[in-house]
């Protein structure tokens, strides 16, 4: 058994590690790579194996980073099936094309300034045709029902607790009469997190690939969110202002949606105007409601409670899906709510919010979630003063609120105590990916402390025998 990590070694995007096993060879995940813009053109347009000798994809959940590629993997000849829960079906559907969609808008805008250069033009990474000819290989599976996807190896998910449809993806492999677990977590959801039910507690793991987004970092505890987010209404809206909340369309929205329903319904927040910006993030709510299967018991009381058909509905809320509803939003008098994509603001409606409303001090741009380097979420995040936006430089006079609280991914005691219930004698191997250096060798270190044998943190085309 051969392990090959393609993506995600050392930093956090572009998911991608590759088993070869029996003759095989199983793909875990075709994220896209996001960073800076020149290294993610040719790391994305330059796949990093030969994808007509790729036998399987399993795809752990649908985030651009793991599931964005996916085109260009069937583009460039891979003709196999790509497992995924229905969930996670549901979601690249719109996730896909939404990305295609962006892919062919960059090309576009960049073709136009080559030809004033005399340049030749680029091709889109992928089109909207490739993404939808990509879905046609989608075969989704439940949860913990084993389906074998190659000789000797079945494939069990197991919920991940991360957003709607993410997995753990369990590998049971027999080779040469001996028989292993090996266990990818993809990206582990938080204990007691809004909407979602808990991260399950697989067993028998013999090679474990887990992420470590926030392996060095604890966020603040899950009881004092709605408290921070509540306060940070509350001041920012009571002196007349706007709060910006660059947020991912899938998961971190629908969360941020249903966080403020929960406050409103309990009177910590007047009712103001809410509006949800974003196509992906209408899109990828409707797919929210079509799996209530999905959602953990609190929410389901809550709703018993608030006599409410949907988390993600109540008095004051819009959801923008036309341009010219969301140019409406640039000239609302008084205190609102926006809600936008991208969320770590390198594309998207938000760009045009942040412009219209950063130089106003009585805005606040509020931060939900993990911010890659060398983007403008980061910048924010470290609240520098001058930000570049189309180009063109602002002055930041807005406040910046970073409230963790609400991220999707465990943190690092969060991860431990996941860990401590899943380790068993058996385990050999722990591979530490999907994390910046810093937090993947903490991680490690964490791990390897609790003594666990053979704990790495593989380099980026790093191949390991197991």
């Amino acid at each position: 058994m051969r392990l090959s990590f393609l993506g995600a070694a050392r930093t956090v995007t572009g998911s991608m590690h590759l088993l070869t096993v029996n003759g095989s060879r199983i793909l875990m995940e075709c994220g896209l790579y996001q960073g800076r813009r020149a290294e993610s053109f040719e790391r994305n347009r330059n796949l990093p194996l030969d994808a007509s000798e790729v036998d399987t994809l399993v795809l752990s959940h649908a985030h651009i980073d793991h599931s964005g590629n996916i085109p260009s993997l069937v583009k460039a000849g891979f003709e196999g099936n790509i497992f995924c829960t229905p969930g996670t079906r549901d979601l690249c559907s719109i996730m896909l094309r939404d990305s295609a969609y962006i892919q062919e808008s960059d090309a576009q805008y960049v073709n136009k300034k080559r030809r004033r250069a005399g340049q030749p033009p680029i091709e889109p990474l992928y089109t909207r045709v490739d993404a939808e000819q990509s879905l046609q290989r989608f075969i989704s599976i439940n949860y913990e029902r084993p389906f074998p996807i190659a000789p000797g190896v079945t494939l069990t998910y197991y919920d991940a607790g991360h957003i709607l449809g993410s997995a753990m993806v369990a590998l049971d492999v027999e080779e040469d009469g001996r028989r292993r677990r090996l266990l990818f977590t993809g990206d582990l959801g938080r204990p007691d997190a809004p909407l979602l039910r808990d991260p399950v507690i697989p067993t028998g793991v013999d090679i474990l690939i887990t992420e470590s987004t926030y392996g060095d970092r604890l966020h603040e505890a899950s009881e004092t969110k709605l408290d921070r987010l509540r306060d940070v209404v509350n001041e920012v809206c009571g002196r007349g202002g706007k709060l910006i909340v660059p947020a991912f369309s899938v998961g971190r929205t629908q969360s941020i949606v249903y966080a403020l329903h929960q406050l409103i319904d309990d009177g910590e927040i007047p009712p103001l105007p809410v509006f949800v910006d974003s196509p992906l993030s209408v899109n990828a709510t409707e797919v929210f409601l079509l799996h209530p299967e999905c959602y953990d018991e609190e929410t389901r009381d809550f709703l018993t409670e608030s006599h409410s058909r949907s988390p993600f509905s109540f008095d004051g809320i819009r959801y923008v899906r036309e341009v010219a509803q969301s140019k409406e939003i640039n000239f609302l008098e008084g205190p609102a709510i926006i809600l936008s994509a991208s969320g770590m603001c390198e594309t998207g409606r938000i760009l045009h919010h942040l412009k219209n409303n950063i130089e106003d001090r009585r805005n606040a741009v509020m931060i939900v979630g993990w911010q890659a380097p060398h983007t403008l979420g980061r910048r924010l995040v470290e609240e520098q003063r001058q930000v570049r936006i189309f180009g063109e430089p602002y002055t930041r006079r807005a406040e910046v609120y970073v409230l963790n609280g609400f991220s999707a991914h465990a943190d690092r005691d969060e991860l431990l105590a996941w860990f401590d219930q899943v380790q068993s004698p058996s385990l050999e191997h722990a591979f530490i990916v999907h994390g910046e250096e810093e937090a993947a060798t903490a991680l490690a270190e964490a791990l390897s402390g609790r003594g666990v044998p053979n704990v790495l943190v593989p380099e980026l085309g790093e191949q390991v025998e197991v």
